[in-house]
């Protein structure tokens, strides 16, 4: 499965308990189709300790999400907006803002 976002991008999520969040990708898992997004879908998880240096206690972390539920934020114009794909003169691809047509990669 491909993913249209990747690790640090900024995106928004656009359904869920969390519409409207925005966040930078932490990860992305393309396998399963989800992705690990700062600040959003926090859980909570009862931990015991695990040592000298990691104390047990009660810890918010986030969990994955699907990424059909986010949606990539343009840098330019700052909102979200679906993407396209554009080969430059060299052969490479970058991934382009269909709304302002400026480069995202």
């Amino acid at each position: 499965m491909k993913l249209h976002v990747k690790a640090k991008d900024q995106v928004i999520v656009i359904a869920g308990k969390d519409k409207g969040k925005k966040g930078a990708v932490v990860t992305a898992f393309p396998k399963t189709g989800k992705v690990i997004v700062e600040g959003v879908n926090l859980v909570t998880k009862h931990q015991k300790p695990r040592g000298q240096g990691m104390p047990g206690g009660i810890i918010h972390k986030e969990a994955a999400i699907d990424a059909s539920n986010v949606m990539l934020v343009c840098q330019k114009c700052g909102k979200p907006a679906r993407f396209g794909w554009k080969v430059n003169s060299d052969g490479s691809k970058v991934r382009i803002c269909k709304k302002c047509n400026e480069q995202i990669d």
